[in-house]
């Protein structure tokens, strides 16, 4: 199982959620927040491609691929995912088009799952991006397992939306007996 943690804030609301859904696992997590992702320069249509970028990014792709298992964890910001997410997913533009890293069907047929902790109405407001991340996992071909949102607005509130930590409980217990 790989866990990418997508806060900018140390063992945040949504942190905690996805620690609590993975209690007691063998997992591999990345923190983006310590991690230098460059944001994406769009070279799709040149004829050279795209360049390399010296960052950190190609080592955590290529760690994430070596997992059948996949959750994607992050804060709602602004009704969206975090910046340091959307950064990270804005570079499998670049992964789909390396040759070298056989990112398209490598990721075909991971599980993927979504963690996600917000302030405001997140049971309702996080929605659309539950359905921008199924249509980003359909696109590669990875399949949507499940997601959890939980509502937190400041910090360990988290620990008292019940639903989310009984749901976190659940998916615990089904990870653990595949």
């Amino acid at each position: 199982m790989f866990i990418i943690h997508g806060s900018s804030r140390e063992n945040g609301n949504t942190e905690q959620l996805t620690n609590l859904m993975t209690k007691n696992m063998n997992k591999t997590e990345v923190h983006l927040r310590h991690k230098n992702i460059m944001a994406i320069n769009d070279q799709r249509h040149e004829p050279s491609g795209f360049q390399t970028i010296d960052d950190d990014y190609e080592e955590i792709i290529k760690e994430m691929l070596e997992h059948d298992t996949i959750i994607f964890s992050t804060p709602l910001y602004w009704y969206g995912m975090s910046g340091y997410m959307k950064n990270f997913i804005d570079r499998w533009s670049q992964s789909l088009r390396n040759k070298d890293l056989h990112f398209s069907e490598k990721i075909k047929n991971k599980k993927m799952y979504v963690v996600i902790v917000g302030g405001d109405q997140p049971k309702i407001k996080a929605l659309p991006l539950i359905l921008q991340f199924k249509h980003i996992f359909e696109f590669v071909g990875a399949t949507f397992e499940g997601y959890i949102i939980g509502e937190g607005n400041s910090p360990g509130a988290i620990l008292e939306d019940d639903l989310a930590i009984q749901q976190a409980e659940l998916l615990n217990s089904t990870l653990k007996n595949k």
